[in-house]
């Protein structure tokens, strides 16, 4: 039903999740964030089920937990990360496309043959790494 007065719209900035922590994993504040088929939290990794979600903004151990025991608060924004070497090295070419997690701190320009989920969106590329936009 359409609404026939005004009403108290929730609101969040967007720039954050709060997401249950995968069984047996411990997420490192600052630490590429991801979120698996099960729609919890876990650090990046080489694999084909994850979905980059962000920066980890705390370090939560959950190595002795099951899945959803532990919260973790994850940032959106554009973040640095290592860049990959040889041919899976990221350039300035790559700017706006995107790129694959290698694990919980270092991106890749190529998803391996398809061994690989998606990081996020390269912003940037500088000596010190990748600039990784997360939406």
């Amino acid at each position: 039903m359409a609404l026939s007065a005004g009403r108290d719209t929730k609101e969040r900035s967007g720039d954050r999740l709060n997401l249950g922590v995968a069984a047996a994993k411990t997420c490192y504040a600052g630490g590429l964030a991801a979120v698996d088929a099960n729609g919890d939290a876990t650090p990046g990794a080489t694999a084909t089920t994850l979905k980059g979600a962000g920066r980890f903004a705390e370090t939560v151990d959950n190595a002795a937990g099951s899945a959803g025991d532990k919260r973790v608060e994850i940032e959106k924004g554009i973040f640095l990360f290592g860049n990959s070497a040889d041919g899976d090295e990221i350039t300035t070419a790559e700017i706006g496309d995107d790129c694959y997690i290698v694990d919980d701190e270092t991106v890749a320009k190529t998803d391996d043959e398809g061994a690989r989920s998606v990081a996020g969106k390269v912003f940037d590329v500088s000596a010190a790494g990748v600039w990784v936009k997360f939406d």
